[in-house]
C-alpha cells in the first residue's frame, strides 16, 4: 500500500521551541495593550462618577452605574445619529464594493490595453491628492453638501482594497474563466457566476474594512453637514467629547448632568463600537485567507 508522504514540518529544536514560548509573550503583550483601553472605557460606563473623577477605576466598575445609559438610549438625538450612520455605512460599503471590485477585475486583465496607466493613476491617490480646500470646493459646486452622497462617494474607492483584490483575481485559475467563457459566459456573466463565488474570502475582508472605516468616519460630516438632524453618531460622540453637548439635551435635570458628566463619554463610545463588535466574530474566519490569498504569488 503506499503512503502519501507528510508534508515536512519545522524540527522541534531548542532554538524553535524558545521562539515559540517569545512569540506567545509578544503577542500576549499586544494583545493586553490593544485590550486595556477598551475595557477601561467599558469598566468607566458602568462606574459611578465619583469613581471616575478620582481616577478608581481600571478594569472593574466601581459604584455600579446604570443611569447614564438609560439617560443616553432614552435621547431621540442619539437614536436619528445612529439611525443615519447605519444608513451611510450601509449606502456607502454597497457604492465601495461595486466600485473596488468592478476596478480591480478589469486591472487583473493582463491583455487590457492601458492597464498600466490606470494602475498608476489608482497609486498615484495613495500619495497625492486635492487638499481639503478643492474637496470642498468640488463637493459644495455639485450641490451635494447637507445630502449623503457627500459622505459616501469622495472617498468611494480605497487604493489599498482595490490592489489586494486585484491581486487576489490574479491569483484565481485563468482557465475558469477559458472554460466559463467556451460555454457562452458573457464578460459580466463570468464575474458574478464564476469569480465573485470563488472571492467570498477576499469579499469579506473588504467589506469589514469599508465598513469600520464608514461607521468610524466623522470629518466628512462634520465638513459637510450643517444640520443636526443629518450628523452620524460619530459625530454626536464628537460633540460629547469636545462639550458642544450637554446634558440637558438629554432632557436631564442639573442633578443628572453632574452624575453622569464623568461617564458620559465612556457610555456612548461602547453604544458606537458594539455593532462592528458584534458583526466582526462572523466575518474574523474570512479575515487573514482575504488579506494572505491575494498577496501571496504562486
Amino acid at each position: 500500500m503506499t503512503q502519501i508522504p507528510r508534508a515536512s514540518t519545522i524540527p522541534d529544536t531548542r532554538g524553535y521551541r524558545v521562539f515559540r514560548v517569545v512569540n506567545v509573550v509578544v503577542l500576549l503583550v499586544v494583545v493586553a495593550v490593544t485590550l486595556y483601553p477598551f475595557v477601561n472605557i467599558l469598566a468607566e460606563s458602568f462606574s459611578s462618577e465619583e469613581y471616575i473623577r478620582t481616577g478608581e477605576v481600571n478594569l472593574w466598575p466601581r459604584g455600579f452605574n446604570l443611569r447614564t445609559y438609560q439617560l443616553v438610549v432614552s435621547d431621540p438625538t442619539f437614536w436619528r445619529s445612529y439611525l443615519n450612520t447605519v444608513l451611510y455605512t450601509a449606502t456607502a460599503t454597497l457604492i465601495s464594493m461595486v466600485l473596488t471590485t468592478s476596478y480591480a477585475y478589469v486591472l487583473s486583465k493582463r491583455h487590457l490595453k492601458g492597464r498600466g496607466l490606470l494602475v498608476g493613476i489608482a497609486v498615484f491617490t495613495m500619495f497625492f491628492n486635492g487638499g481639503l480646500i478643492p474637496n470642498y470646493v468640488l463637493v459644495s459646486g455639485l450641490g451635494m453638501t447637507n445630502t449623503i452622497w457627500a459622505v459616501v462617494l469622495p472617498n468611494a474607492i480605497s487604493v489599498f482594497n482595490l490592489l489586494v483584490m486585484k491581486a487576489f483575481f490574479e491569483s484565481l485559475p485563468q482557465e475558469l474563466e477559458e472554460a466559463a467563457a467556451i460555454d457562452g459566459l458573457s464578460t459580466y456573466g463570468i464575474l458574478l457566476r464564476i469569480v465573485l463565488p470563488l472571492s467570498k474570502a477576499v469579499i469579506a475582508t473588504m467589506v469589514l474594512f469599508y465598513a469600520v472605516t464608514n461607521w468610524n468616519s466623522w470629518f466628512s460630516a462634520f465638513l459637510y453637514f450643517d444640520r443636526a438632524d443629518l450628523f452620524p453618531v460619530t459625530v454626536y460622540l464628537r460633540n460629547l467629547i469636545s462639550g458642544a453637548t450637554t446634558g440637558s439635551t438629554l432632557g436631564a435635570s442639573d442633578l443628572d448632568v453632574v452624575g453622569i458628566s464623568a461617564n458620559i463619554k465612556s457610555v456612548t463610545m461602547v453604544l458606537t463600537i458594539l455593532p462592528i463588535v458584534a458583526v466582526y466574530p462572523f466575518i474574523q474566519r474570512y479575515f487573514v485567507s482575504g488579506v494572505t490569498l491575494g498577496a501571496v504569488k504562486q
